[in-house]
C-alpha cells in the first residue's frame, strides 16, 4: 500500500471545470511527474468544494492549506515551492483585506467557517467516483443500521423525530410523507429522487450529485427500507451530465459491494436504483410530471387527491422527495432524530443548502442552520455586493418565490418567516440584486421562464401568464398605463387560486413581490416613462450628463459601434442616430453620467 505525503484535492465540480479545473489539474499530475514526486503526492479530484467564486480551488492536506483561482501557469511554481521546498505560495492563498499575514486555512476564511455541513458533510473531501472514500467517512452505516436493528416504523419514527421537511420547496414533512406510504397497502411501491433541478440559478442538487452521490443513494435505501419498496429512480436532467455519470458509477459500485440488488448486507431486503434522464422540462419538477415523465408519458400535472404516498409511479405507492431531503437522512438515522431537531427553529429543524449567486462577491454552495439571517449569508458568507454598489432585493425561490427588500434582510432562513416576507425557501435558489436591476425587467424575466414551462395543460397558467407577460412587456418598452398594474394583480389573482399545480399557482409571485415592495419602479417606468435602474433601453435617453462626466472616456473604448465620441480632457458625446441601446456604455461607466 501506497503512503502519500501530500494529498492535493482539486475541485472537480462543473463551476471549477468550467473555470479550467481539468487542464489545471492535469499541468499540476504532469509537473509533479517531472518533479519525481508521483510516489509521495497524490492528487485527487473532489466534486464541488462550494466556493466557486475563487475556482479553481484546491486544498493540500494534511496542511489543510487552500488555494485559489489557479491556473495552469501556476502549477511550476506551486510544485516547486510547496511540495518540493516546503514552502507555500503565498500570492495563491485567501485573504482577507485586513489581514496580510499567515497561513489561512478553510476555517479562517469566512465563507466556510460560517456554514454548518450536514448535506455538504463530504463535499471537498473525498473522491466522488471512489466509494472506499464515502464508506471511510461512515457511509453507509446509518443504511446496515437501517437494515438489520431497525424496524420500518422506526425508522419513520426517527424521521418524525427530526423534524426534516421535504428541501425541494413544498416544505412537507419527510417523517409524514413516509408514513402515509407504509401505511397504504401494496406490493410494488416506489421511491423517487427528484434531481430536476431548473430553477435559474439554482445548482444544489447538481452539486451535491457530483460531490456525494453515495449520500443520496444512501437516503433512498433507507427510505426504501421505510415503507416497503424494492425499486428506485432518480430523475436527473439530462443537462447535468457529470452528475448522471458519477451517478451511474455510484450504482454499480453500491452493486458490486451488495448495498444495491437483492439481499443487501444480508437482511433479506433488496432494492435497486435507475437513473432516468429527464429532457429538461421545469414542469416535471413537479412530482406527479416527474412520475408521468417515467412511465413515457408527456410531463403534465395530474389533480391530487390521491397523493403520490397512495397512487403514484403506475399508480402505486411512491415516495418523492429531492436530492438534499435524502442527503440529510444517513445522518439523522445515526445520530438521532432529537440531534438533528436540536438545530435550526421550532418550526424549521435542521440545516438548508443555498445556491448563493448574482451581485455578490463569494458566488458558491452555501450550508448554514435554519434561521439563519439572509443578511448573514449575504454579507458574513457571501461577502456582499461587489464594486460598491448598494444592495437592491434577493430573489428566493425562484419562479415560484418572490423578491425581498433591504429591510427584511434580517428575516430568517425559516419556512414561515420567509413565506410571511413574501418569498418562498424553495430548493434553495439565492439570488442576489444590487441598484442596477430593474425590478419590473426582472418580474418580466422570471413571467417569461414561467410562461415558456407551463407544459398547457390548464388554462390559467397557459392563457393568465401569457397575458401578464404581454402586460410587463409593454411596461418596459414605455407603453404602460396606471391600470395596468390593477390587472396584474387581478390575474395574478386569478392563476393562484385557478392554476392545477404549484408551477402555476406560484408563478406570479415574483410580480406580485415586486409589486408589493418595488411599486414605485412600476410608476416611474409608467408614468414618467424612464427605468430607475436604466436596464430597459427604451427607456433610457442615451445622453451623456456633462456635470457627472469624468471625462474618462471608458464609454467610448467600451462602444461596440462607435457612436460614442470622446477626446483627451473632453467629455463624452453620444450619437443616438448610432446608438443601437446595447447598454453597454451605461455598465461601462462607473459615475453614472449616462442618462
Amino acid at each position: 500500500m501506497i503512503r502519500f505525503r501530500s494529498h492535493l484535492l482539486i475541485c472537480g465540480g462543473t463551476g471549477c471545470h468550467s473555470s479550467g479545473a481539468n487542464e489545471v489539474k492535469k499541468a499540476l499530475e504532469a509537473e509533479i511527474r517531472k518533479a519525481g514526486l508521483a510516489e509521495e503526492v497524490r492528487v485527487v479530484e473532489t466534486g464541488c468544494n462550494g466556493y466557486c467564486a475563487a475556482g479553481p480551488v484546491m486544498v493540500v492536506y494534511p496542511e489543510g492549506i487552500f488555494y485559489q483561482k489557479l491556473t495552469v501557469a501556476d502549477m511550476p511554481q506551486l510544485v516547486g515551492e510547496h511540495l518540493l521546498k516546503g514552502r507555500p505560495v503565498e500570492r495563491l492563498f485567501y485573504r482577507e483585506p485586513a489581514k496580510k499575514e499567515g497561513i489561512p486555512g478553510m476555517l479562517d476564511i469566512p465563507f466556510f467557517a460560517n456554514q454548518q455541513l450536514i448535506a455538504l458533510r463530504n463535499k471537498g473531501l473525498i473522491d466522488a467516483e471512489a466509494i472506499d472514500e464515502y464508506i471511510a467517512r461512515d457511509g453507509y452505516q446509518a443504511a446496515g443500521k437501517a437494515l438489520l436493528e431497525m424496524t420500518p416504523a422506526q425508522i419513520v419514527d426517527e424521521m418524525k423525530k427530526s423534524g426534516l421537511r421535504g428541501r425541494g420547496g413544498g416544505g412537507f414533512p419527510t417523517g409524514v410523507k413516509w408514513s402515509f406510504c407504509a401505511a397504504t397497502p401494496g406490493d410494488v411501491k416506489y421511491v423517487l429522487c427528484n434531481a430536476d433541478e431548473g430553477d435559474p440559478g439554482a445548482f444544489m442538487d447538481r452539486s451535491i450529485l457530483e460531490a456525494d452521490p453515495h449520500s443520496v443513494l444512501e437516503g433512498m435505501i433507507i427510505a426504501a427500507r421505510a415503507i416497503g419498496a424494492h425499486q428506485g429512480y432518480i430523475y436527473c436532467r439530462a443537462e447535468y451530465p457529470l452528475a448522471v455519470r458519477r451517478l451511474n458509477i455510484a450504482i454499480d459500485q453500491a452493486r458490486v459491494y451488495g448495498l444495491l440488488g437483492d439481499d443487501i448486507l444480508g437482511s433479506g431486503f433488496g432494492f435497486n436504483v435507475e437513473v432516468y434522464q429527464g429532457a429538461g422540462a421545469f414542469v416535471c419538477g413537479e412530482e406527479t410530471a416527474l412520475m408521468r415523465s417515467i412511465e413515457g408519458q408527456r410531463g403534465m400535472p395530474r389533480p391530487r387527491p390521491p397523493f403520490p404516498a397512495v397512487a403514484g409511479l403506475w399508480g402505486k405507492p411512491t415516495v418523492l422527495n429531492n436530492v438534499e431531503t435524502f442527503a440529510n437522512v444517513s445522518p439523522i438515522i445515526l445520530k438521532g432524530g432529537d440531534w438533528y431537531a436540536s438545530i435550526g427553529t421550532e418550526t424549521s429543524k435542521g440545516t438548508k443548502v443555498f445556491a448563493l449567486t448574482g451581485a455578490v462577491h463569494n458566488i458558491g454552495l452555501v450550508e448554514v442552520p435554519m434561521g439563519t439571517p439572509i443578511r448573514d449569508i449575504i454579507y458574513t458568507i457571501g461577502g456582499g455586493i461587489p464594486n460598491k454598489k448598494k444592495f437592491k432585493a434577493v430573489q428566493l425561490g425562484g419562479p415560484s418565490g418572490g423578491c425581498i427588500p433591504e429591510e427584511y434582510l434580517d428575516t430568517p432562513c425559516d419556512y414561515e418567516a420567509i413565506i410571511k416576507a413574501g418569498a418562498i425557501m424553495g430548493s434553495g435558489g439565492m439570488i442576489v440584486m444590487d441598484e442596477t436591476t430593474c425590478m419590473v425587467d426582472m418580474a418580466r424575466f422570471f413571467m417569461d421562464f414561467v410562461q415558456d414551462e407551463s407544459c398547457g395543460k390548464c388554462t390559467p397558467c397557459r392563457e393568465g401568464t401569457r397575458r401578464m407577460l404581454q402586460i410587463l412587456e409593454k411596461i418596459c418598452h414605455g407603453h404602460g398605463v396606471p391600470e395596468d398594474l390593477t390587472l396584474l394583480e387581478e390575474l395574478a389573482g386569478m392563476i393562484r387560486e385557478s392554476a392545477l399545480c404549484g408551477l402555476g399557482q406560484t408563478g406570479p409571485n415574483p410580480v406580485l413581490s415586486t409589486l408589493r415592495y418595488f411599486r414605485n419602479e412600476y410608476e416611474a417606468h409608467i408614468i414618467e416613462k424612464r427605468c430607475p435602474a436604466k436596464r430597459c433601453a427604451e427607456l433610457v435617453k442615451f445622453v451623456v450628463n456633462l456635470e457627472k462626466c469624468t471625462k474618462c472616456g471608458q464609454c467610448f473604448r467600451a462602444c461596440p459601434v462607435g457612436a460614442v465620441s470622446w477626446e483627451k480632457k473632453q467629455p463624452a458625446r453620444i450619437d443616438r442616430a448610432k446608438c443601437i441601446k446595447c447598454l453597454t456604455c451605461i455598465s461601462t461607466c462607473k459615475f453614472d453620467a449616462i442618462d
